[in-house]
């Protein structure tokens, strides 16, 4: 277990607010023992909680080329068909992952291939279950096109707390099954569209792990 880079940023700032702040409440109280005790908690929780958040667990992906596999941890919130507007516009098997705060919000990719589009979409930052958050958020469009010519296409989602998506691939890079291609931070979704033939094998309110669970088989 190890830290991802993307909470350098935030675990810096963290350690300097908690240290201004314990150093000013021993500055302005030097003998109030319980409000300090209180501060130290305080600070010890908080920090755990921004760390378990930026964790980075070891992984290990069952490499197959008929396997989807889990792009993030969550719970699947959506199986349905669908139409897919952006890319596909067509029917398309919808499966979405809800990402709480205290899942590990990296993005896994669920087949391998080429990127052969992507695209980032500005917007709002609706409750991640919102049925408009798939349209109108903050979000990302990536599809991998695997080497017999199937497509996937999956987009990250931010919700009413994640306000900041990364992405670590482009248009032409080859991506392996189980890398990483992103990560999303403090609460999100990630929507997966699987051609209509996928069989899918998992079930509303599952809980897969990112990177390992296979959600669908490809036919």
């Amino acid at each position: 277990m190890t830290i991802h880079k993307e909470g350098t940023g935030t675990i810096l700032v963290t350690t300097i607010f908690l240290a201004v702040l314990n150093g000013a409440i021993a500055y302005f109280f030097p003998e109030n023992d319980l409000v300090r005790k209180i501060t130290i908690v305080f600070s010890v929780f908080f920090a755990l909680i921004i760390l378990q958040f930026f964790r980075k667990p070891t992984r290990t992906t069952p490499v197959n080329p008929k396997h989807v596999i889990a792009p993030a941890d969550g719970k699947v919130v959506v199986i349905e068909e669908t139409v897919e507007t952006e890319y596909f516009k067509g029917p398309r098997r919808q499966v979405s992952i809800f990402m709480s705060p205290v899942n590990v919000h990296i993005n896994f990719n669920p087949i391998a291939g080429i990127v052969s589009y992507f695209k980032y979409h500005p917007g709002k930052y609706l409750v991640a279950w919102h049925p408009k958050s798939s349209t109108d958020n903050e979000r990302t469009t990536v599809v991998v096109k695997h080497d017999n010519g199937t497509e996937v296409l999956f987009r990250q989602i931010a919700g009413a707390l994640a306000r900041r998506i990364c992405w670590y691939v482009k248009e032409g890079q080859k991506v392996e099954q189980g890398s990483e291609f992103g990560f999303i931070k403090f609460g999100s979704r990630i929507d997966i569209y699987l051609p209509l033939d996928a069989k899918i094998l998992v079930n509303l309110e599952d809980r897969p792990v990112g990177g390992e669970t296979v959600i669908a088989e490809l036919v």
